[in-house]
């Protein structure tokens, strides 16, 4: 099965605890966190909408209509998409053990996750403090 993520989702599915933006939100979060576990999981890297952003409220004809919050994504996407290759496709277990290693101290996620709104209830930021 394949899934597309962009940049920092690769972060939040690994802090995700049953936080969004609404009920829809939520149950698509669950379902794709549980699929890129999967051995025969693809991801496809993207620094635009994806699977899991399909879902969200403010997203409206493939563009986040939340200006402020368009800003600060596309930030957090290009600072872990410029540590990946973006073109390739990874095996899912295998591509979170690398954003893993990559991204393992306060100092290596303070520019992606500080101005996330979940950052306070986000496992993978909480575990780094």
């Amino acid at each position: 099965m394949k899934i597309n993520l962009r940049g920092h989702h690769l972060l939040c599915l690994q802090g995700f605890q049953g936080y969004g933006y609404d009920e829809n939100f939520i149950k698509n979060m669950e379902i794709i966190n549980e699929k890129r576990k999967s051995e025969g999981s693809i991801i496809q890297l993207s620094d635009s909408a994806d699977d899991i952003c399909r879902y969200c409220p403010n997203l409206e004809n493939n563009l986040c209509q939340n200006e402020k919050n368009d800003s600060k994504i596309k930030k957090m996407d290009y600072e872990i998409l410029s540590k990946l290759n973006k073109n390739n496709e990874y095996n899912g277990p295998e591509l979170f053990k690398e954003v893993s290693k990559i991204f393992n101290t306060l100092e290596s996620v303070e520019n992606i996750c500080s101005e996330c709104k979940w950052h306070k209830e986000c496992l993978f930021y909480l575990k780094l403090k």
